[in-house]
């Protein structure tokens, strides 16, 4: 599966996507990510891609005409053939919010995502006019930018690609079920002269109790 992300600050994405799971993910050609820096693609002589707002206002707004321009380089990239779905999406505060639902879906239906990580004021409103896009939030609140919120979807997308994440079953919400506690050795802490024990349930050796349990930890 294919990401391209287009961002101002592409190093904040790269750092995290160069580590752990999703590195190996790259390695093994399971995963790949593409960074796209609007200044590289403005015909200004000094490299900017925002503006004022009409209307007035603050803030600046990034330019629409570096967005498209991106859009259309990545989606003629002989690097990637699309087989399936590409979705397009837009962080955007007012957007969808993005859940477990999504990620599943889109690791399934689509080979490649194109993400706008917006900064400032946002990206001019045109650019949903030009490609069909999705509006997504990862919250209910807002960020300086939406480099977080791509890794947020990355992150979660590529958890449900094959083999990013060895066998099928090393899912956590298949594993054990999405917030059900897990404990490690010592199986008693001390911690300020007060003793933190593991649940006896889960030393028992009775799985039929212990899956009762986890079952009734599911949050």
């Amino acid at each position: 599966m294919r990401f391209d992300v287009i961002t101002l600050f592409p190093e904040i994405c790269a750092a995290y996507l160069g580590e752990s799971i999703l590195k190996r993910a790259q390695e093994k050609q399971l995963l790949s990510f593409f960074m796209h820096n609007p200044r590289d693609y403005t015909k200004d002589a000094h490299r900017r891609v925002d503006g004022r707002a009409y209307g007035g206002g603050p803030g600046m707004v990034i330019r629409a005409d570096a967005i498209v321009a991106i859009i259309a380089s990545a989606l003629k990239s002989k690097k990637f053939k699309s087989l399936k779905e590409t979705k397009i999406i837009l962080f955007s505060a007012g957007g969808k919010q993005f859940n477990a639902k999504m990620a599943a879906a889109w690791a399934k239906k689509c080979d490649r995502m194109i993400m706008i990580a917006g900064r400032y004021e946002g990206v001019d409103e045109r650019i949903k006019k030009i490609y069909k896009m999705k509006e997504i939030s990862v919250g209910p609140y807002v960020l300086t930018g939406g480099e977080l919120p791509a890794l947020v979807v990355i992150d979660a997308v590529s958890r449900h690609v094959p083999g990013v994440l060895g066998k099928h079953e090393s899912l956590e919400e298949r594993r054990l079920g999405v917030g059900v506690p897990v404990y490690t050795r010592p199986e008693v802490l001390v911690w300020k002269k007060k003793k933190y024990r593991v649940p006896p349930v889960l030393l028992s050796g009775d799985h039929r109790k212990i899956e009762e349990w986890r079952k009734r930890k599911k949050k």
